[in-house]
């Protein structure tokens, strides 16, 4: 796994670069600054390789230093801590916990106070567990609820006063970019193009990749659309109870969803020709349904991320639970009340992509944002740490003459 560029966008599909966001370290966690920091310091490192880490040897000072990723999104609120180990990282801490930040959101527009309150809850659990740590660089996101909410910017605010924390709202574009840096090596092998695909809480991101020159996939095109579980869930409203009722809303689901990617769908068509396509999903959705297909009594991440599962079993389960009373999918293992409702649209934006990218085999990670981020993180600060010592090495030679 060597050092490495990060996956750009083809001018093919109009793209001349990336959307990067400019914070990188949360001010609160970060290491005060070194005189060959100044450079990089107060803003965005700028990273050679935001993929995966270097081959060659760490410094032994940046073994021990831990680096957390922190990713708000609509549903969930999600943090990992972790150190490099080889060309890897190790996790040393996590926290993840249903916020529903975007509950009502479709509807009003704003996020709501009690949204708010459940969200800064679990925000400060993360501030103290990033204190504990000792953390040496962070990077915080908030995606398509903060993007949305007429509020979100005075939420971010009121968050980085509260609990130190400087949430990022990122862009969709560079959420597809994390998203893919985060769980690309589950996809299968093969020479043929793959989407990479994420099914959030407010919004859900498909990018096409075609392998690349190194071990980073090339980004070929992507799409984002403003619907995710809870987004869809909110949006498309039960007329009624009963089986037809049921029938009739799952339809309402997927037709929202086809509408929103046909353009996309237009623009991949002669790629999803190739006999080598690929499909990754990372989200709850997929691993709900992986957890389903593999009978789990409980969910298991060993067991679940880096799954191959044939589609159409997936499409089989998606149907099978739009069918269900809420009440009958909340007694399934790994579903419970928790993910009851929200599980069918996932289910039909599922079926929608299996649509528009009919892959036999469909891989499964339980990985994304977080791991993207702390790729991110970590290649950015090697790089820092070998042009400082470049520039202590130069010095040094100088100062010997």
């Amino acid at each position: 796994m060597a050092d490495m560029n990060p996956p750009d966008f083809d001018r093919r599909a109009g793209k001349t670069g990336e959307e990067r966001s400019g914070k990188v370290a949360d001010y609160r966690y970060k290491r005060p600054p070194q005189p060959e920091d100044k450079a990089i310091a107060g803003g965005a490192i700028r990273s050679r390789g935001p993929g995966l880490l270097p081959r060659r040897a760490a410094h032994p000072r940046r073994q021990r230093q831990a680096y957390a990723a922190l990713d708000l999104g609509t549903n969930n609120c999600r943090l990992l801590i972790a150190r490099p180990s080889g060309e890897n990282f190790t996790v040393i801490d996590a926290f993840s916990r249903v916020v529903r930040l975007g509950e009502g959101l479709a509807a009003s527009g704003k996020l709501s106070d009690a949204a708010m309150e459940r969200t800064m809850a679990a925000l400060q659990v993360c501030a103290d567990k990033l204190r504990r740590r000792n953390v040496h660089l962070a990077r915080s996101v908030a995606t398509e609820a903060c993007r949305r909410a007429t509020n979100g910017p005075a939420f971010i605010e009121r968050v980085r006063q509260e609990t130190g924390i400087a949430l990022d709202i990122i862009s969709a574009q560079e959420e597809a970019r994390l998203a893919v840096l985060g769980c690309h090596i589950l996809l299968e092998q093969g020479h043929g193009p793959a989407i990479i695909f994420d099914i959030g809480g407010g919004s859900t991101e498909l990018v096409l990749i075609e392998p690349g020159d190194g071990p980073v996939p090339h980004i070929v095109d992507w799409q984002s659309v403003p619907w995710g579980v809870v987004s869809l869930t909110d949006t498309v409203t039960r007329r009624g109870e009963g089986s037809e009722a049921r029938a009739d809303r799952y339809a309402r689901m997927r037709k929202t969803v086809d509408d929103a990617f046909a353009e996309f769908g237009e623009r991949i068509a002669s790629f999803a020709k190739h006999e080598d396509i690929r499909l990754l999903g990372t989200s709850g959705t997929v691993t709900t349904l992986a957890s389903l297909y593999l009978e789990l009594p409980q969910y298991d991440r060993r067991a679940v991320d880096g799954l191959i599962v044939p589609s159409a079993a997936m499409r089989d389960i998606s149907t099978r639970l739009s069918t269900m009373s809420m009440d009958e999918r909340g007694t399934l293992p790994c579903i419970g009340q928790d993910r009851a409702e929200l599980v069918v649209a996932g289910c039909a934006i599922l079926e929608s992509i299996l649509d528009l990218w009919p892959a036999d085999q469909l891989g499964v990670a339980d990985r994304g944002i977080r791991e993207g981020i702390l790729r991110s993180l970590m290649a950015a600060d090697f790089a820092a740490e070998m042009t400082r010592e470049a520039v202590r090495r130069t010095r040094d030679e100088s100062l010997a003459k």
